[in-house]
């Protein structure tokens, strides 16, 4: 059985040839379009899909697949400040649903498919997108790859060497005209405390980091740059990356990124920005964003999904839609 899950509604079901039965939801025209091309199903909201995934694991279904492209919370992935790692608890309670195995693409970070202890096939958005640069873009010769941070840089890399092009990473942030530490966020002052502390014990303490003033490393002048990430959600980040780029010369700036998020007010951003083209896939709907932007594109992944499922569902290899891609990609 597979669950097709991302965002919202009531459910549906279709029994087709072969076993397979297939459980979907009734959401947004966007929403049932990808879905219908994998295989006349469509997104619901999380609890839908545990509520689904629960109640097929309760009539002593054999198998439980779910198709999530777009895993949620999948920056939420590690520690921070004590916080919580909520895609550790999202993937604990999709497990304890009774899923059995999951599908999904280009997560955050791969470690997060040690969260489960069931198998996740990690699909992958890049050679849809690769393909979209060589057809879409013609004059991509000249081009450049750009990691906005150096966090993306092996992304970026993995483009650039698929592409044979150049690669180009922005590194630092722009300074603020007044200190950060006048606004209260770092209040209370640290106090060291004598009692805390045997004075034999001395503990030394981090130098607290500081971002240099942005640099671009890497030569964009006089080239296309196409900045390459995982998600684009809020674009704050991605405007300041293009318009460092345009001032460094680059005549034409695209935007790369599997999931489209686009939420609150992207779109109008990105509209009146530096940025000549977005490009990202369908496993998120965002037919509003794009009505309200016409420099957002989209390419379509459901081949790989509908072949992933074809295969678990034979029990073939998942090897063919793998190849090619190295440990580090």
């Amino acid at each position: 059985m597979f669950c097709v899950a991302p965002p919202e509604s009531e459910a549906k079901m279709n029994i087709t040839k072969g076993g397979l039965v297939l459980f979907s939801a009734n959401s947004n025209s966007s929403c049932m379009e990808l879905s219908k091309k994998i295989a006349e199903d469509v997104n619901t909201t999380i609890m839908e899909l545990l509520i689904m995934v629960y109640a097929c694991k309760t009539s002593c279904a054999k198998s439980i697949i779910g198709v999530v492209p777009y895993f949620p919370y999948s920056k939420q992935c590690k520690m921070r400040k004590r916080g919580s790692i909520v895609s550790k608890l999202l993937a604990s309670m999709m497990c304890k649903a009774g899923l059995t195995h999951l599908i999904t693409m280009d997560l955050h970070q791969k470690e997060i498919q040690g969260f489960f202890n069931i198998p996740v096939d990690n699909l992958r958005a890049s050679p849809f997108l690769l393909q979209y640069i060589q057809e879409e873009i013609p004059d991509y010769r000249n081009a450049v790859i750009v990691a906005k941070s150096p966090a993306s840089a092996k992304r970026a890399q993995s483009f650039a060497e698929r592409l044979r092009l150049g690669i180009a990473v922005i590194h630092g942030e722009a300074q603020d005209a007044e200190s950060d530490l006048v606004d209260g966020r770092h209040s209370p002052p640290m106090v060291r405390s004598a009692a805390a502390i045997h004075p034999s014990l001395e503990i030394p303490m981090l130098i607290p980091k500081e971002k240099p003033p942005i640099t671009v490393v890497g030569d964009v002048g006089g080239r296309i740059a196409i900045i390459v990430d995982d998600i684009i959600d809020d674009v704050d980040s991605f405007l300041a990356a293009a318009e460092t780029l345009k001032e460094r010369g680059a005549y034409k700036i695209f935007v790369m990124a599997t999931h489209g998020l686009l939420s609150s007010d992207a779109p109008r951003l990105i509209e009146e920005s530096a940025i000549d083209e977005v490009v990202v896939t369908n496993t998120i709907p965002h037919e509003i964003q794009k009505l309200q932007c016409p420099k957002i594109k989209t390419v379509d992944i459901s081949m790989t999904l509908s072949e992933a499922i074809r295969r678990i569902h034979n029990g073939e290899s998942m090897s063919y839609l793998f190849r090619n891609i190295g440990l580090d990609d």
